[in-house]
Formats: C-alpha cells, sequence, structure tokens
C-alpha cells in the first residue's frame, strides 16, 4: 500500500494524547488530579423561553466539524504548484452549521439552518475572497507589494454562508404535519435524512444523497411535505419542485453507449420514506434521522423510500436523436441500536441500505469531499480524493460499531470502534467494487463533543474496470452546544 505510515502513526499519535487511557501510570493521575478536564459536562440546550411554562420557546444548535486529513492521491493528481503530488496533507472545515427553531404554538413551528462546508486551503470560498491566494477566476496579484504573477483556480477565502432549511410547518391531526419551503423531509433511505450531528462513521456516504449539489442545494429541495407516525409506522412524504440544472447527455463513440446527464426541466418530484418501529419509537419533530443513540435507546427499524423526477435527465442515441430518462432512485434500509449490557454500558449500533439507482444510461457522477487535488488524474476517479460515487446501478452499505464498556476510561469518557463496507455496481463500468472503512469514536461527552478517527480506502478505475485502491486518513473533532 502507498499510503505513508508515517501519517497513521502522527494522528494515532494524537489521539491518544487526546485520550487518557495509554499507561496504568498515566490513568491513575489522571483519575487522582481534580483537573477541570474531567468535570461534568452536561449543560441545558441553548434555549430561549417565551412562555413562563415553556412550552413556547427558540432553540439554538450550534456546531463544528473540522478535519485533519492525510491523503493518498488518485494517480496523476497535480498540487497547487501544478506538479505532481502523491500524498496531501491538509486541515479544513466539513461543515460550520447553526440551525434555529421556534415552537411559538402545538399549532405551528418556523425553522431556518445555515452556514458553510467543505473549505480548504484551496477551495470552499468565493471568486475574489482574498488579495492573493487562489481567486477563482479572477486574475491578481500574487504579491500585492510588487504586483508580480497573477493566479488563477478556486477561491479558499471567505466563504459565502447559505441556508440549507428554511421551512414552516403546521399540525393538522396528532398523526399529520404539513409543511412548505426548503426541505430536508427526504424520501429513499433514512440515511437520506441523516443528521450530521450523530454519525456513528466520520461521515456519511455522500450516494445517501444522490440529487447533491444539482437538483438540490445541499440535499435540500423546495417542497410540500407531510410528515407523522401512526402507531408504529413513521412516514415522510414530498412534492418538490427541484433546481433546475444540466446541459444533458451524450453518445460516447468509443463504446457506443448513450451516456446520461442532467437536463433543465421545470417538472415536479415525489419522493418518500415509511419504516415501522419494532421497539421504541423514534423522535419525529425534526427531519434528522440519529445515526448512533450510544445505548439510550432501544430501536429496531426497517424502512423503504423512494424518488422520481419525470424528465430529469437526457441521452443522445448513436444518430443524435435526444432521449428524456426519469430519474428513480430507490432504497430499502434496516437499523439497529440497543444497549447490550446496562451494567457495563455496552451498546450496538448496525445499519444496512440497499439502493437502486436509475438516472438513464450509463450515468455517472464522481465526488472527492474537500479535494485539494488539481489536474485530470490518470485514472477514470480524476485528481485528489474523487471517486465514482453515484450514478445508474446497485450500492449496498452497511456500518456496525460497538461501544465499549464504560470502565475502559472511567469517567473520562467512551469510546466507540466502528466498521463499514460498501459494494459499488455500476452500468457504466465492467466490474463491480468493494470497499470499506474503519476507526473509532471517542466521546467526551456523547455526540456534543467527540473525537473521531477513520481509516478509507476507495477503489481506482481505469478502462472501465477497478484497477487498484487508494486510502485517505481523517482525524476530526466535532463539537455541538
Amino acid at each position: 500500500m502507498k499510503f505513508k505510515l508515517k501519517w497513521l502513526y502522527s494522528f494515532i499519535g494524537i489521539v491518544l494524547y487526546c485520550i487518557p487511557s495509554f499507561g496504568q501510570d498515566t490513568l491513575s493521575t489522571y483519575m487522582a488530579a481534580k483537573d477541570e478536564m474531567f468535570v461534568a459536562h452536561e449543560y441545558k440546550p441553548l434555549t430561549l423561553k417565551l412562555s413562563e411554562d415553556g412550552s413556547k420557546y427558540i432553540r439554538f444548535l450550534v456546531w463544528n466539524q473540522l478535519w485533519l486529513r492525510s491523503t493518498e492521491n488518485n494517480p496523476g493528481t497535480l498540487g497547487v504548484d501544478g506538479q505532481p503530488k502523491d500524498n496531501s496533507f491538509d486541515i479544513g472545515i466539513r461543515r460550520a452549521r447553526f440551525l434555529a427553531y421556534a415552537q411559538v404554538s402545538p399549532r405551528f413551528l418556523v425553522l431556518t439552518h445555515w452556514g458553510i462546508n467543505n473549505q480548504t486551503f484551496t477551495n470552499g470560498g468565493v471568486p475574489g475572497g482574498g488579495l492573493t491566494g487562489n481567486p477563482g477566476g479572477l486574475p491578481v496579484s500574487v504579491n500585492p507589494e510588487t504586483g508580480v504573477g497573477t493566479a488563477n483556480g478556486m477561491s479558499a477565502k471567505k466563504p459565502q454562508l447559505f441556508f440549507h432549511d428554511i421551512w414552516t410547518e403546521f399540525k393538522i391531526l396528532n398523526e399529520l404535519y404539513l409543511g412548505t419551503g426548503l426541505h430536508y423531509w427526504n424520501g429513499i433511505s433514512r440515511m437520506t435524512s441523516h443528521s450530521t450531528l450523530n454519525f456513528m462513521a466520520i461521515d456519511a456516504p455522500i450516494f445517501n444523497w444522490p440529487l447533491i449539489e444539482l437538483t438540490d442545494q445541499f440535499a435540500r429541495q423546495f417542497g410540500i411535505y407531510a410528515k407523522g407516525q401512526v402507531k408504529k409506522w413513521d412516514y415522510r412524504l414530498a412534492l418538490n419542485k427541484p433546481f433546475s440544472v444540466g446541459n444533458g447527455g451524450r453518445f460516447d463513440e468509443g463504446r457506443q453507449v448513450p451516456i446520461a446527464a442532467n437536463i433543465v426541466n421545470d417538472n415536479w418530484a415525489t419522493q418518500g420514506y415509511i419504516a415501522y418501529q419494532f421497539l421504541e419509537t423514534e423522535n419525529n419533530k425534526l427531519p434528522f434521522f440519529v445515526g448512533s443513540y450510544l445505548g439510550s435507546k432501544k430501536v429496531f427499524n426497517i424502512g423503504g423510500g423512494w424518488h422520481h423526477h419525470a424528465d430529469a435527465t437526457m441521452s443522445r442515441a448513436a444518430d443524435g436523436t435526444a432521449n428524456l430518462h426519469d430519474i428513480k432512485l430507490i432504497g430499502l434500509d434496516a437499523f439497529l441500536d440497543i444497549p447490550l449490557n446496562p451494567l457495563t454500558g455496552t451498546a450496538l449500533t448496525s445499519y444496512a441500505v440497499f439502493y437502486s439507482y436509475d438516472f438513464g444510461p450509463n450515468y455517472m457522477r464522481n465526488v472527492g469531499i474537500m479535494n485539494v487535488g488539481f489536474g485530470a488524474g490518470s485514472t477514470q476517479n480524476g485528481p485528489g480524493n474523487a471517486q465514482p460515487t453515484i450514478g445508474t446501478g446497485n450500492i449496498f452499505y452497511s456500518q456496525t460499531g460497538f461501544l465499549l464498556p464504560k470502565s475502559i476510561l472511567e469517567d473520562h469518557g467512551r469510546v466507540q470502534p466502528f466498521g463499514a463496507i460498501t459494494h459499488k455496481n455500476f452500468e457504466l463500468f465492467e466490474s463491480s467494487s468493494w470497499q470499506y472503512d474503519f476507526g473509532f469514536n471517542y466521546y467526551m461527552n456523547g455526540h456534543q463533543a467527540k473525537i473521531t478517527l477513520q481509516y478509507s480506502n476507495r477503489p481506482l478505475f481505469e478502462n472501465y474496470r477497478k484497477s487498484g485502491s487508494a486510502g485517505e486518513l481523517i482525524l476530526q473533532t466535532h463539537i455541538f452546544l
């Protein structure tokens, strides 16, 4: 494996330094000390009461997720200096968010959610975001004193805050709520409406948001939704107006196959997700599904969902004829989160999902999260950490985590090792692929304050077949209030 082990050792050293569990003498010292580092971390939610009894309120949430990474770049990747770059080591903002919702009456609720995502030292900002550096498409002087040199590229500075969610909701019945706006009440799967506050793995696999930043705004679309719970059934349904994007597809002369791509249209889309809750019932006040309850609930759900958008992609036949295709996406999943031993505090969390995606013939999107690689790359992945992520075909994904006994760290936090596997079988490629992730969470205060270390393996493709793999190691610090 080409991955440089020195970065692995460095990351592990950092995490071990943060976790007071290395060596009996060190542990005893920490247990004996009355250091403020290990005082109780519990706190009351950030809530502004609008009535004496607290039934009317505004709730605020704030969270940051920062990534320190060592990435084995895809073959042919160039660095910011235009030179070949086999490995990259960087730090960036994966998410910085603010959310507020007001429950002024039991009959209605208003929510707003804003922030930034994916800012690195090379991208994530706005054109002209700084006097020097990478200013988007605007050529500027690299040295403002001498005026020598120009830089053209992606901006890294001064990212623009934008709204993720803006919606209003009204209670019709105990079993039925209706809402409108830019919303996250998604269909397809549980993970398509996943909360970013309580992932078990370091992040989502991204293909759970198959429309991401094309016909949606960071996994949100404008629409009208209905949600509720009827006995053990939990449901969310929506009629959406997807964002209109795309220039259409083409015909691949080399392989003699049509290639579908998004096309501008104004058709509405339908989506929904329905789950049966065998054990405890989950809270559905907000759309965000929990990734791991850490043994605080007994949950076992099986669900299924869809998204359908008519004439949303186009491909061309050999004679140039344009053919329109519906986007038809289906997901089936199961989620288990259960305490194993109340005395030791152990718990098991497991999730599995199967996706059947149809975007039209040979549709494919490569995605690289916070990608700092440049150039075209010499594989079909492209540069940096990009990989074939979303396309026509089938995907299976599963993750499992085990919350270790609380006695391991005494009162200094909890540890949860986890692993995930993914199988992708895309129509565009002649071979399918497996990939994996593994790591652990160190919970200082549950999901409110945690450190996650994860290693991820991704496949490389050449000539439409898997030709190898590359790795990425990420250390995340995560705090939310």
